[in-house]
C-alpha cells in the first residue's frame, strides 16, 4: 500500500514522505480499516517535528484522526466487523496518512447523518471541545462562553456546542477571513485580535462582567489578555498551547477574582476514566443525527497535497479543519 511516512525529523512538509509498505496486520485488540478521511491535527505536526509526548520510532505513518472501514479485526475484537464505518484515533506508528491503518478495537461507530470527511474529524476536537465546557467547566445556557482561536479546529467546535447550548458566544480570531469564519459559526461577538481591544471589547459585551468560561487553546500572551476577561467565579480551561508559551498565570489573581483554572488533557481519560469519552460520542452522535453538528471543513486534500496541508497547519494558517482522502 501507498501510505506518508516519517523517516526522519523535520518540519512537516520536508518530513514526509510517499512509501510502498505492506498493509499494517491488526493486534489481538486492533482493528484494521481502509482509510476513508483523515484529519489533520497539530498533534501530526508536533510528531514529524520530534516534539509531541509520543514519539514514535522511526520510520512511523502520521495521521492520528480517522475515519475508516474496517477490513481485519484481531483476535479478541468483539464490538465491531468488518464492513463497518468507524472513527477515532489511530494506532501509531500506523497513522491515518496511509491506504489502510489500525485503529483501536473501541473504536466508534460513525455517524450515519455525516460523511465521511465530517465524521473524521468529530473525534478529537469535538470531544476535546465537549469535555472542557460540560465536563470540566459545566456550562450552564445562561452563561457567557469566550473561545480563543474561535476559527480553528477545536474554537469552532467550543463555538458550535456552546452555540447548541443555547450560551452566548464571544469568539476572538486573527483577522481576515477568521473574522468572516466566525460569524459563519453563528458567534454572537466577534473580536479580532489583530486590529481591537480585546478587554475592552469583551468587558462591552459582557457589561462589564466578563466571560464565566474561557476556552483556551493557545496560551502565550493571548492567556495574559484572557485572565482579564473572566468573570467573578468564573472558569478558565486549558485545552493547549499553540501559540508557543505555556500558560503561567499569576496565582494571587485567581485568588483575588476567584476564579478557577481548570486543565483539560483529552487523551488521559482514554487510561483513567473512558466513560468520558463514551459519554462524549454519543452526545455527539445525537447531535450528528439531528442534524446540528457541522464541522468547518475549509480544505479537502488529495493524496499528493499532504505536505503542504501540514505546512499550513503548522503556520497558523487554516481555518477549520483540513482532511486528507487516499483515493483523492
Amino acid at each position: 500500500m501507498k501510505a506518508w511516512q516519517v523517516q526522519e525529523l523535520a518540519e512537516p512538509a520536508q518530513a514526509v514522505r510517499i512509501t510502498d509498505i505492506p498493509k499494517p496486520e491488526p493486534g489481538p485488540d486492533e482493528v484494521q480499516v481502509r482509510v476513508l478521511s483523515a484529519a489533520l491535527n497539530f498533534p501530526d505536526v508536533l510528531m514529524c517535528q520530534g516534539l509531541y509526548q509520543v514519539r514514535p520510532e522511526l520510520p512511523f505513518t502520521p495521521g492520528v484522526e480517522l475515519c475508516g472501514e474496517v477490513t481485519a479485526i484481531g483476535q479478541r475484537v468483539t464490538g465491531c466487523a468488518v464492513g463497518d464505518r468507524v472513527i477515532g484515533t489511530a494506532v501509531i506508528p500506523h497513522g491515518g496518512f496511509a491506504e489502510f491503518a489500525l485503529m483501536p478495537a473501541e473504536s466508534a461507530p460513525a455517524p450515519a447523518g455525516l460523511d465521511d470527511d465530517a465524521a473524521a474529524v468529530l473525534t478529537i476536537a469535538y470531544q476535546t471541545a465537549w469535555a472542557a465546557l460540560f465536563h470540566r467547566a459545566n456550562l450552564r445556557p445562561d452563561e457567557t462562553v469566550l473561545v480563543q482561536a474561535a476559527s480553528g479546529g477545536v474554537g469552532s467546535a467550543a463555538v458550535q456546542l456552546a452555540k447548541i447550548n443555547g450560551n452566548k458566544v464571544i469568539a476572538i480570531v486573527g483577522g481576515g477571513p477568521k473574522v468572516d469564519a466566525a460569524r459563519r459559526l453563528d458567534a454572537d461577538v466577534v473580536i479580532d485580535r489583530t486590529a481591537e481591544d480585546v478587554v475592552a471589547r469583551v468587558k462591552e459585551a459582557t457589561d462589564g462582567r466578563g466571560a464565566d468560561v474561557i476556552f483556551d487553546p493557545v496560551g502565550g500572551d493571548a492567556y495574559d489578555l484572557l485572565a482579564k476577561c473572566v468573570a467573578f467565579e468564573g472558569r478558565i480551561v486549558i485545552v493547549g498551547f499553540s501559540g508557543g508559551r505555556i500558560q503561567a498565570p499569576p496565582l494571587n489573581h485567581v485568588l483575588l477574582k476567584n476564579y478557577a483554572i481548570l486543565g483539560l488533557h483529552w487523551g488521559y481519560y482514554r487510561t483513567m476514566r473512558p466513560s468520558v469519552i463514551a459519554e462524549g460520542h454519543d452526545r455527539l452522535a445525537a447531535l450528528a443525527a439531528d442534524g446540528l453538528i457541522r464541522p468547518l471543513i475549509s480544505g479537502r486534500l488529495g493524496f499528493g497535497e499532504l505536505p503542504d496541508g501540514l505546512a499550513q497547519l503548522a503556520a497558523g494558517k487554516t481555518i477549520g479543519r483540513l482532511v486528507w482522502r487516499p483515493s483523492a
